[in-house]
């Protein structure tokens, strides 16, 4: 009488045992492979920081939510972010620490000078580096076979700035400043380059440090140098601090800044004084990209707040990556890297592709104006 009972234990046991071994098997199929990111995610470039978390956030759930097979199996990707501060020191850690991870690819980096140190600690891991906003032409100069950027370079868009500065805007004297940073000194240097080689003139070059609030006397310099331009490289806000005392000082300099300025920080920052400001940024203004208002609705949707400058970028960046390891069929950078180096891909900053030291084709940059508050583009152009 008891061995029925006993009989139905035993079968459903078995029962439970096959279900949770398919449970088991359908778990092991499912490869994780994980990207990496780093970026300022605190400190003074944390809003641009989040903003390319963000960008690379929405391609990665973008991706999982169309299950996608590589190699014959299903991979679901996760983002492995690491805060570097906007510090080289940092940076070279954390570099590392995505390395120990085991990411197959990094979006990095918002800040140059943590690029052109942390860029060899991939390189000697053989794991691709997708670069959505530091500017440096450095960092694709080392002699690395990794890198890969996406955006324009110093050489392109601050090249485009003096040129433009002394042909078109017809300004005679013209001084700069720069915050010391790889990115605001090297950003001055091509615009000086640009100048001269435009015949224009550099009559003062003034430089202060990335956390400097007071420009009194630098400003002053640069008044008494009688300056009709200002071509200032450093951060939005010290940007708008010195629009600002320029106003104060009765100053009727020109403004024009460099690479992520043209935000509504420097306008705050700025506050009436901002009105005729300039600014040179990296691309295409999104509204003008076909996917681009779509992207930004998008963005606004999943994150409740307005895209910055870099999310598309870093949102490129990583469906790039994806995009090579499916045309590779494998997940293994070693396999992937070079599907990478011929990738022709439309995203939603424009059609990508490298060149042979891994900077982007067709790199623009487009001039923006403040007018009533806001920033609106005046005129896109391509690297000379």
């Amino acid at each position: 009488m008891e061995l029925v009972p006993t009989m139905r234990k035993v079968l459903l046991s078995l029962l439970v045992t096959t279900a949770l071994a398919g449970v088991a098997g359908e778990a092991v199929a499912q490869q994780v492979v994980k990207i990496g990111l780093s970026a300022p995610l605190t400190g003074i470039g944390a809003a641009n920081g989040k903003d390319m978390e963000n960008g690379a956030r929405l391609a990665i759930e973008e991706a999982n939510a169309q299950h996608l097979h590589i190699g014959g199996q299903e991979v679901k990707f996760e983002l492995d972010s690491v805060d570097d501060q906007g510090d080289p020191r940092i940076g070279v850690q954390v570099a590392q620490k995505l390395v120990d991870d085991g990411v197959v690819a990094t979006i990095g980096y918002y800040n140059s000078g943590v690029a052109l140190p942390s860029a060899p600690i991939f390189a000697k891991a053989g794991i691709p580096l997708l670069d959505p906003a530091a500017t440096n032409p450095q960092i694709t100069r080392l002699g690395l076979t990794n890198v890969f950027r996406i955006i324009a370079t110093d050489v392109q868009n601050s090249g485009n700035a003096g040129n433009y500065a002394v042909t078109v805007m017809k300004a005679k004297r013209i001084a700069t400043m720069d915050d010391r940073t790889a990115f605001g000194q090297g950003a001055v240097e091509e615009f000086r380059k640009a100048v001269q080689a435009a015949g224009g003139s550099i009559v003062t070059s003034e430089y202060t440090n990335d956390k400097a609030v007071e420009f009194n006397a630098l400003l002053t310099n640069i008044k008494g140098a009688n300056a009709d331009l200002l071509f200032f490289s450093g951060s939005n806000a010290q940007a708008g601090l010195i629009v600002k005392r320029m106003k104060q000082l009765g100053m009727h300099t020109q403004f024009v800044g460099s690479g992520g300025i043209a935000d509504t920080v420097f306008v705050q920052s700025a506050g009436n004084a901002a009105d005729g400001a300039l600014a040179w940024e990296y691309g295409r203004p999104i509204d003008a990209l076909p996917e681009g208002r779509a992207f930004g609705l998008k963005y606004k949707k999943r994150f409740g707040m307005d895209l910055l400058t870099f999310s598309p970028f870093s949102y490129d960046c990583t469906w790039i990556a994806i995009d090579a390891m499916k045309r590779a069929g494998s997940t293994k950078p070693a396999v992937f890297m070079s599907a990478l180096r011929s990738t022709q891909y439309d995203g939603i900053t424009g059609h990508i592709s490298f060149n042979t030291i891994g900077d982007l084709s067709n790199p623009t940059s487009t001039l923006y104006q403040v007018k009533n508050g806001k920033w609106v583009p005046v005129t896109t152009i391509g690297a000379r």
